[in-house]
């Protein structure tokens, strides 16, 4: 049997006063709880990348204050502006640490959330609105995000924004449109990859206009001035902001989003991973694109309803299908997000459709309840598995912290970003080198390292055998030689057991 919601696409429905719109706040309220305890109950040291964002933006604060050299030119390897998010959460995690800078990711997907919930009520009703907000909010890479200082969280608050400006100001003069761009312009330099989406959001701009303004004769034309208007502010800012930064923010969008190098992982991986972490969701989103479309109580159009279900889909799909493109997984579990939040007005619409106009039949409560349980079951489950997938590394900061000395010392270590950021106040930036590069004597590589451990250069040498296992395996022997062993740390972590074997210099 063919379930269909009864309001129409681009009918938002009146707004409700008194008690009703109580019963219709106090669900998005309960969302609300519900992702914030779900993404507060996970919990791990530093990821790299977060110590990587929150030590850079201490030292862009330290330059810019006290005209304190960083010792490294960020903005060159960088995949977002460094003197922007690194720098608020840096702000944050000086007063609160890295749980406030956490926290703060939490703050941002709890505004997304309500963004969500906000465009999809004007694109496809309070329902699926309601429905859209669930799913987006449980869902695992929503979860992992939410609790992860980087960029990401940031960044798709500002893609919302954008989203929720465009569908918000369809019914007002064209030119509204044009504050989104700035909005998205924040979002594409706060991280570059936020861009990939800024081509549905000129498309969203169009069919919310074309959805939301009757049958007016001039809606069509309007619409494509808005479209117009938008690309060429968005353009126009993006421009202007990549020629006053200079060309390393030029070196830092190419190598890490427009022309990042293509890895090696299987299309079977990525696809497997892709239906982990985001299936649930895009499974759901599909259903609610076929309702969507072969509807028969909706008065609009279906080419206009086809349109827009395409739209909201195939976005939902870019993240991966770009993973895909370059078989790389890298970042794939937070790029997904931002595909999630586009399919889940679709998902939502689902979940409204399973309601359908009896929302008191056991029957369909018992199906619409089914899926969100899916959704945040999967949730659950997965974004504690990506939150445990790197090993604790506070028992070999707290190594560390006894061998560390001011000035003086050089330290290599794997993952170098992450004892740097906990041991910040006692050391500089140049007394740590890590495992992806490293010149000595006008040597690179494997020789360089050799080099430097036979000539005792460091004076402590951490390796845990993880990313750059073959690197640890080519160069340890030589440790045997001016090196005791002082510290064997076991952990484990999403990728099996392991260990810190953490060597000192014999002076």
């Amino acid at each position: 049997m063919t379930v269909v919601i009864e309001t129409s696409v681009g009918n938002p429905g009146h707004t409700p006063s008194g008690s009703r719109r109580w019963t219709t706040v106090a669900p998005l309220l309960g969302v609300f709880v519900l992702q914030s305890v779900f993404t507060l109950r996970l919990g791990n040291s530093a990821f790299q990348d977060e110590a990587l964002y929150l030590y850079a933006g201490h030292r862009e604060i330290a330059l810019l204050l006290h005209g304190t050299p960083t010792y490294d030119n960020y903005a060159s390897y960088f995949s977002g502006a460094p003197f922007l998010y690194p720098v608020l959460a840096a702000a944050v995690d000086g007063v609160l640490g890295l749980w406030g800078a956490r926290l703060l990711s939490l703050v941002f997907l709890l505004a997304t959330t309500c963004l969500l919930h906000g465009a999809t009520r004007r694109l496809l009703g309070r329902p699926a609105a309601l429905g859209a907000a669930a799913l987006f909010a449980l869902s695992a890479p929503t979860l992992f995000v939410g609790h992860l200082a980087t960029y990401d969280a940031a960044a798709l608050f500002l893609l919302a924004l954008s989203m929720w400006i465009v569908v918000r100001t369809a019914r007002w003069p064209f030119f509204a449109v044009v504050l989104a761009a700035p909005v998205l312009a924040l979002a594409g330099a706060t991280k570059y990859a936020a861009l990939l989406f800024a081509p549905s959001i000129v498309a969203i701009a169009v069919l919310s206009d074309v959805l939301l303004n009757g049958s007016g004769r001039w809606r069509y034309p309007r619409a494509i001035l808005r479209a117009f208007l938008l690309v060429s502010a968005v353009t126009g800012l993006v421009a202007l902001t990549l020629r006053l930064a200079g060309p390393a923010f030029t070196a830092g969008l190419k190598a890490t989003t427009t022309a990042r190098a293509a890895g090696t992982d299987a299309t079977s991986t990525i696809l497997e991973k892709t239906a982990l972490w985001g299936g649930p969701l895009l499974l759901v989103a599909v259903a609610g694109a076929a309702g969507l479309v072969l509807s028969r109580r909706s008065a609009t159009p279906r080419w206009q309803r086809s349109l827009l279900a395409l739209t909201l889909l195939l976005t939902g799909l870019l993240a991966p299908a770009y993973q895909l493109h370059l078989h790389t997984l890298v970042s794939l579990h937070k790029h997904i997000d931002f595909g999630l939040f586009f399919a889940a007005p679709l998902g939502g619409l689902a979940v409204a459709q399973l309601l359908g106009a009896d929302r008191h039949s056991p029957q369909r409560l018992a199906a619409a309840l089914g899926v969100c349980l899916l959704v945040a079951g999967s949730g659950l489950a997965q974004s504690a598995r990506l939150f445990a997938e790197w090993p604790d590394a506070g028992p070999m900061v707290e190594v560390l912290r006894t061998q560390v000395r001011p000035v003086t010392g050089r330290y290599l270590v794997e993952e170098s970003e992450v004892p740097r950021y906990y041991l910040s106040s006692l050391t500089q930036p140049y007394q740590w080198t890590g495992t992806y590069f490293f010149t000595y004597k006008g040597l690179t590589g494997q020789p360089a390292y050799r080099a430097a451990i036979a000539d005792r250069y460091f004076d402590v040498v951490v390796f845990r055998y993880g990313p750059t296992a073959s690197l640890d395996h080519g160069i340890d022997a030589g440790l045997a030689r001016g090196y005791e062993l002082i510290a064997h740390l076991p952990y484990t972590s999403g990728y099996g057991s392991g260990h810190y074997d953490i060597w000192r210099s014999v002076r």
